[in-house]
């Protein structure tokens, strides 16, 4: 598998913690339309770090659509693999790193009027809802464990989106050496900007990407990410706008007119660079 693929709903909504750490608060997003909330466990949200396995699993999935074969929800893969795919070593600590991931992905529970494949869910589930890691031991029954294979169940939502709704979207590969908020901004754009240029409110593109804190601290944070134009494929673009209401009154305090955000891609990109035949 050489291309990372991703179901287009999990770019474009905050469906993850931006967060190294742990996570422990519940997490929501609420437009007219999409609602999402997600409930951690003791050990924490998953995080958009744990998001690259899911990541995986999809392009597994779709990579085996390509080449008409079955597919079921139950997915073999070698850490090994997973890792060459993402950029991670492979170290004591990412084996380590990786159950925990799992644990977070098993644990976190969503809930979402999202339909997929056609259908709709209610109540909540998790992204695996089975997860396991087999081992090897070498030499006696106290020698060191080496981790053989990992085998996962995906969850029926995302199992339904990527079969049946085929909105599948490729990853540029330097997605992986992204921070969290640049990884959201990229998401956002590659799912956005499938006709053209997509523009909107500095606020709900702090919401769209699931940023925690304050709409000055994001204004902040954004600054400095678009100073390094990190992003692939795509130029984002933050400007003044007029207030709504050019005739208002502004408040003491308060700055006349607000933020936008201009999100276009830096070359022209397929509309839909995967749709499963």
């Amino acid at each position: 598998m050489s291309e990372v693929r991703g179901e287009r709903s999990l770019m474009a909504f905050p469906f993850f913690a931006l967060s190294k750490g742990k996570w422990t608060k519940t997490l929501a997003y609420k437009t007219d339309k999409v609602s999402i909330e997600i409930v951690p466990t003791a050990k924490g949200v998953a995080t958009i770090y744990d998001k690259e396995i899911v990541l995986y699993i999809a392009s597994l999935m779709v990579a085996k659509l390509e080449a008409g074969e079955q597919v079921s929800q139950d997915f073999y893969f070698t850490a090994h693999d997973l890792f060459c795919v993402t950029g991670n070593n492979t170290s004591a600590r990412s084996y380590a790193r990786l159950s925990q991931a799992l644990e977070r992905l098993q644990g976190t529970q969503i809930k979402t009027n999202i339909e997929a494949g056609g259908e709709g869910e209610e109540g909540y589930f998790s992204w695996l809802s089975e997860a396991k890691l087999y081992y090897t031991k070498t030499g006696t029954s106290d020698g060191d464990k080496r981790l053989k294979a990992v085998r996962v169940r995906l969850c029926d939502w995302l199992f339904r989106a990527i079969l049946h709704d085929r909105q599948v979207l490729d990853y540029a590969p330097a997605y992986f050496q992204l921070g969290p908020v640049e990884r959201r901004l990229y998401e956002i754009a590659r799912s956005s900007c499938i006709s053209g240029p997509y523009e909107l409110t500095l606020d709900n593109l702090r919401l769209q990407l699931g940023y925690q804190n304050s709409l000055a601290h994001f204004r902040h944070a954004l600054k400095a990410i678009l100073e390094t134009n990190s992003i692939p494929d795509y130029r984002v673009t933050l400007f003044d706008a007029p207030q709504a209401e050019p005739n208002a009154t502004p408040r003491p305090g308060r700055k006349t007119g607000h933020c936008q955000v201009l999100i276009e891609p830096k070359v022209t990109l397929p509309l839909i660079a995967t749709t499963v035949a």
